[in-house]
């Protein structure tokens, strides 16, 4: 069957636009880590439970991203993703609400139900709208969104967090969300591709049980799990364990993550284009092995004198080698009539394996006498191992896109085509 001719996108705009809510969507998740001091303080919450409160966001996003993969490849995506923002936007705000650790985790659970689909569903439009041929570009344009929350979003809620309003920060998200929100319905065409390509079997092409069955989605997903819990593991103790072990003054806090968004910005935008260039196997071996030296040397062994700024600085460029690489790599992965299930499913499996990491993290940490985390040197050494194993399984994902690839490409006629192995 001849898939018909794809309508035509302006691709600036998509990517823009998308990266915009990108950016709501990743600045009400990030802005929550380096802020958990803060509202600890406010609402009598252990910082070594930190872990617990950017848990509930990932474990109901996982949970959702499940539920999704039954129905968001059955309707537009402007309008589902419309849905999921508005849902966001509602959590973000309760937040700001909060009285206690128990209120803020379930305004964190509504966020994340809502935040899991927005995020499959962005890259979905991207895979849908972008060739693969210039979709690590795309990839990490979009993902530039999570640099510019580092760059302005965070060191913004830091000060407007400062004397206590620790809950400004997430009214201001939601408003900027509803803005969003807004300019999307308005300037983004409809998404029906996924639709008008549907074939007549489609149902059983795209069933979970089908997606599942194939190894090269099970190797995909495995690789996004191992990512995932490696970041996490370390992610959401980072601003208390730069203020309460290394001493980093809070004042300075935001500065420290201006630097390393700009940082991540830059490298994210170079790292897309290499991506495209030398494949993702390549460039992604390169990031895990910057990373393992950097989780070392920070949190495992730090070494006294290292600069906190440059320390932080090598994670963010090292995060993003390893994100462009993988979430590029993911989106060639399934067909177009079943990437938004695909990609819910992703998000669920990056939310799970998130939301294990930082409860983990909760488990393993104790706050020692004066503030101090107690336990880093141990979820560090976790972390390195599994980011060791990115290599493998970039390699082993790649091969099967390309062996896919070759293949289609390939004129197949006769008893071949029942002879195709599955993928």
């Amino acid at each position: 069957m001849t898939t018909p001719n794809p309508p035509r996108f302006n691709e600036r705009t998509i990517v823009f636009l998308v990266g915009a809510v990108q950016f709501v969507n990743i600045l009400d998740f990030v802005m929550v880590m380096p802020l958990g001091p803060d509202f600890a303080a406010a609402l009598s919450i252990p910082e070594s439970k930190l872990g617990l409160v950017a848990g509930s966001y990932t474990a109901a996003a996982s949970i959702s991203g499940i539920i999704g993969s039954y129905f968001l490849d059955r309707f537009d995506r402007r309008s589902a993703l419309g849905v999921a923002m508005l849902g966001l936007v509602a959590g973000t705000a309760a937040g700001g609400l909060a009285t206690g650790l128990p209120s803020l985790l379930l305004a964190r659970v509504i966020a994340g139900v809502f935040g899991g689909p927005a995020t499959s569903l962005a890259f979905s439009i991207i895979a849908d709208v972008i060739p693969p041929e210039r979709r690590g570009k795309a990839m990490g344009a979009v993902m530039g969104a999570f640099s510019v929350a580092q760059v302005l979003g965070v060191p913004a809620g830091l000060w407007l967090a400062q004397g206590g309003r620790w809950w400004l920060p997430f009214f201001v998200v939601a408003g900027l969300g509803l803005v969003i929100i807004v300019a999307s319905i308005f300037l983004l065409p409809p998404l029906r591709l996924h639709l008008e390509s549907r074939a007549p079997d489609a149902a059983s092409l795209s069933s979970l049980s089908s997606l599942l069955a194939r190894p090269i989605v099970r190797a995909s997903y495995l690789m996004t799990a191992t990512v995932m819990m490696a970041g996490f593991l370390v992610i959401p103790n980072i601003a208390a364990y730069v203020q309460k072990n290394l001493h980093y003054p809070r004042s300075e806090l935001d500065r420290l993550y201006l630097a390393g968004g700009v940082a991540s910005f830059l490298s994210l935008r170079i790292v897309g284009a290499m991506v495209d260039r030398f494949g993702s196997f390549r460039v992604g071996s390169i990031g895990s092995l910057l990373l393992g030296a950097v989780l070392y040397l920070g949190f495992y062994d730090y070494p006294r004198g290292l600069p906190v700024m440059a320390l932080f600085i090598a994670f963010m460029i090292a995060m993003a080698f390893r994100n462009v690489s993988y979430s590029t790599l993911t989106s060639k992965v399934p067909e177009p009539i079943e990437r938004a299930r695909f990609m819910s499913i992703q998000s669920s499996v990056q939310h799970g394996a998130s939301a294990l990491g930082a409860i983990v993290s909760s488990r393993v940490l104790v706050t020692l006498p004066g503030g101090a985390l107690g336990g880093m040197s141990r979820l560090t050494a976790i972390s390195i191992a599994l980011t060791a194993l990115l290599p493998a399984f970039l390699f082993r994902v790649e091969r099967a896109v390309q062996r896919r690839a070759a293949e289609s490409a390939a004129p197949v006629t006769g008893p071949a085509l029942a002879e195709r192995p599955e993928r």
